[in-house]
């Protein structure tokens, strides 16, 4: 009986599985189904959480940078919008509580969390040129497009 766990196979070093790929693969198998169950906003359950990403969506046409970000249930106080060295960043913290009551029964449901995404956006924007309004969990950043400065033509001298 060989005690060491590898040989030579083909010229090329070889090893035993000892059980700990198969412990590998239960370990996975457990955290994945653990993940798929974690609530989100939506009440969905996924393994990336909504909760640190929320949706967003940018477009950007020949006068501005639309920006348009799904935070469902929240309020406008609910959310920080700042801009810093041309990076948008939108972080905010949800709060929900659900209470059902029965004839004989109390249910109390809390869920929170936080979240923060950062845009990057063209570093000589004019911080007055953006503008934000919130609907219905429907945040909305228009940033106006800078006028891009006109090519400057520069006489080259002769050199004494």
């Amino acid at each position: 009986m060989n005690l060491v766990p590898f040989g030579r196979e083909n010229g090329a070093p070889a090893r035993r599985d000892l059980g700990f790929n198969t412990l590998q693969r239960e370990i996975d198998r457990v955290f994945d189904s653990f993940a798929r169950n974690i609530p989100v906003w939506g009440g969905h359950s996924t393994a990336a959480s909504n909760w640190a990403y929320p949706n967003i969506d940018v477009v950007e046409s020949d006068k501005e940078i639309e920006i348009t970000c799904e935070l469902p249930g929240m309020e406008e106080s609910d959310v920080n919008l700042s801009l810093a060295d041309g990076v948008l960043t939108i972080k905010g913290e949800k709060q929900a509580t659900k209470e059902e009551k029965g004839k004989s029964y109390q249910l109390l449901e809390r869920t929170y969390g936080s979240f923060s995404r950062s845009i990057p956006l063209p570093t000589n924007l004019e911080a007055d040129s953006v503008r934000a309004s919130m609907d219905k969990g429907l945040l909305k950043v228009k940033v106006a497009k800078p006028k891009s400065a006109a090519p400057h033509q520069i006489e080259i001298k002769h050199a004494n």
